[in-house]
């Protein structure tokens, strides 16, 4: 059996490796966050907006709302304030489900 790394999870992540996870420019990532206010980063001296692995789910929510289904940003918001425990359950089963695909078609490459 072949040596695995482990996943090692950062504690805080730049505004740039936010948008490359998502595939957005930074100035999306700023916008969503001065819109929504579940994302809150910490911020160093210089300034620099430090993301914690919280943020990164919520962008993961929000992402899956607005591109994804195609909601508004108000309505993602409405969604967010009324029905956010159903909201991040029904998240929680699709990123479920997408790491169960991943871990299949690894399977299917590795034979």
């Amino acid at each position: 059996m072949p040596y695995k790394e482990p996943k090692i999870e950062k504690l805080y992540y730049t505004i740039g490796e936010v948008s490359k996870m998502f595939d957005v420019n930074t100035s999306l990532i700023r916008f969503w966050e001065k819109e929504f206010d579940i994302i809150k980063p910490h911020k160093n001296k210089k300034g620099n907006r430090l993301f914690t692995p919280q943020d990164i789910d919520n962008f993961h929510l929000i992402y899956h709302l607005v591109k994804e289904k195609g909601m508004t940003l108000k309505g993602a918001e409405k969604k967010l304030k009324e029905n956010r425990k159903d909201t991040i359950e029904n998240f929680e089963v699709i990123k479920r489900l997408k790491e169960i695909r991943e871990t299949l078609v690894e399977i299917k490459e590795s034979m």
